[in-house]
């Protein structure tokens, strides 16, 4: 195992060189970058996918991360280098036809049936409540949940939903840094971030919790088990229901700040033409003034 000290000099030689040696080095290094990576995604091995797969699916997006990284960025390179770890793997998977259409149509019908029920309630749905909106038992909803827990975000896909992709930016367009925003840019950012901040907020604690665990400090659902003394399946079940919300939570704050703007440009048009009527009217009758 390098130190830290040995890996930044292998770099600053690979980066001004680019021999081939130096290279496969790095890769060695970063390898077990690679099962960390997708041993977090949660995907099931199948009769036609098995973790050798994704791994190999991995070690590409690995290779790729390597050929790409710019130290002088002062971005770590095992954060640069996991997004496109996991983005292989999926495109692979997505290349596959690996989700079926059913599965994404259960992501959208529980989002839905979630927004319905908080607009209703003013809080967050209980499992229950969202079991009962789709018509279905407890323990069905909670198996709907396992199915849609394999759909894993790529880079490419919207953040909103699955299916709109023409609406809404996907998290590559935010995650990467071609350029440094200009102010509009900043400004949308911040709004979307403030969305996301308030959409946690209104998630029940436990949830809170999870996505805590499972995202700063980097555990594995296996150990998010312990922590939470429940089993494995219900983590990766809590974490699907609390991303589901976050998602429609997003989307109907967006839908609101539309709606605020649309109506801000009604009323200032609305101002603007009883202005011109008034001034208009000042001057064809100027005695009544």
């Amino acid at each position: 195992m390098k130190t830290s000290v040995e890996v930044d000099g292998l770099w600053a030689e690979f980066v001004a060189t680019r021999r081939s040696e130096l290279r496969d080095e790095l890769i060695m290094h970063y390898a077990p970058l690679v099962r960390m990576v997708v041993g977090r995604l949660g995907i099931p091995s199948t009769s036609v996918l098995e973790a050798g797969d994704l791994l190999s699916y991995g070690m590409i997006g690995l290779i790729n991360a390597v050929d790409r990284y710019d130290p002088s960025r002062g971005v770590r390179f095992e954060a640069f280098a996991t997004a496109r770890i996991r983005g292989a793997v999926i495109d692979q998977l997505r290349a596959l036809n690996w989700m079926p259409r059913a599965a994404v149509g259960r992501v959208r019908q529980i989002e839905g049936a979630m927004a319905k029920l908080e607009q209703r309630l003013g809080r967050p749905a209980s499992e229950l409540e969202v079991a009962d909106e789709l018509a279905v038992s407890l323990t069905r909803y909670r198996q709907m949940l396992m199915e849609a827990a394999v759909t894993v975000l790529s880079l490419d896909t919207p953040l909103i939903t699955l299916m709109q992709e023409d609406e809404f930016p996907t998290l590559g367009e935010l995650l990467e840094d071609q350029a440094t925003p200009g102010p509009a840019e900043q400004l949308e950012l911040k709004e979307r971030l403030a969305l996301l901040a308030a959409a946690l907020n209104c998630l029940p604690e436990r949830e809170r919790l999870l996505l805590a665990m499972y995202y700063h400090e980097e555990l594995t659902m296996k150990e998010i088990s312990k922590v939470m003394g429940v089993s494995e399946s219900r983590v990766c079940q809590l974490h699907m229901q609390a991303i589901m919300r976050l998602r429609s939570a997003f989307k109907a704050g967006r839908q609101e700040g539309e709606e605020g703007a649309q109506t801000g440009v009604k009323e200032a048009r609305g101002s603007k033409g009883s202005l011109v009527h008034g001034r208009w009217h000042r001057r064809s009758h100027p005695a009544i003034h």
